[in-house]
This record gives structure tokens, C-alpha cells and sequence, in this order.
């Protein structure tokens, strides 16, 4: 339970920097509909994300893995339609800001479990 509210902070807090650092990536509500978002980006990563890989897997392999960065944005655009639904606030403007949003979100939720400690690093253990 404590990893999966861990996560949940870091996708939260990686949504957040991608939002105020990406042209194109838009968020309207407050705190709680952001905690929503990312819920649903981890819900979204969580089931489609090892499907999309595996089946999307020559072309990651052709590209040395450069494709994942087009399954983040993907995942980014997917977690956009699903909010814009449940009016939450998130908003994706196209796919370019959303490679780039996963490209920001992925990198900065990569220095957030690096600065956790010991075996409650998301995937450790």
C-alpha cells in the first residue's frame, strides 16, 4: 500500500512539472482532480502500457528503445481523453506535447524514485 501511494505522489508530482514546463499540456483544476489525473495515468500505465510494449516490441527494438518515448506520449494522450471525460481538467494538445510530456514526466518520476530510500523505491523489492 505504501509503494502504490509512493508511486501515486511521484506521478502527481511528475504530471505537475510536465503541465508547468510543457507548451500544449494544460491542467485547470485543483489538487484533488490532479491526484485524479494521475490515478488514471497510473491505472493507464499500468494495464495498457505492457500491452502496447509487447506488441509494439520490433519497433522498440528497431529504434533502441526510442519508441518508448512514442508509448509515453501515447499513454499521456490516452490519460488526456480519459480526464477530458470525467471532467478532471487535463488537456493535451496534440502529440507533440505529449511526447514531450512523457518524456518530462518520465524523467522526473526517474529522480523522484532515485531520492526514495531503501526497498520503498517504486519497483524495488
Amino acid at each position: 500500500m505504501k509503494s502504490f501511494l509512493i508511486r501515486w505522489m511521484i506521478n502527481t508530482i511528475a504530471l505537475s512539472a510536465a503541465v508547468q514546463v510543457i507548451h500544449g499540456l494544460h491542467f485547470t483544476d485543483g489538487p484533488l482532480q490532479l491526484l485524479a489525473v494521475a490515478l488514471v495515468f497510473g491505472v493507464v500505465n499500468a494495464v495498457l502500457r505492457p500491452i502496447v510494449t509487447v506488441l509494439s516490441c520490433p519497433l522498440v527494438l528497431l529504434t533502441l528503445g526510442l519508441f518508448t518515448l512514442v508509448i509515453n506520449g501515447l499513454m499521456l494522450m490516452l490519460t488526456a481523453r480519459l480526464a477530458a471525460i470525467w471532467g478532471l481538467g487535463f488537456r493535451v494538445d496534440g502529440f507533440w506535447p505529449a511526447f514531450w510530456g512523457g518524456l518530462v514526466v518520465g524523467l522526473v518520476s526517474l529522480a523522484l524514485a532515485l531520492l526514495i530510500p531503501g526497498d520503498q523505491r517504486p519497483g524495488a523489492g
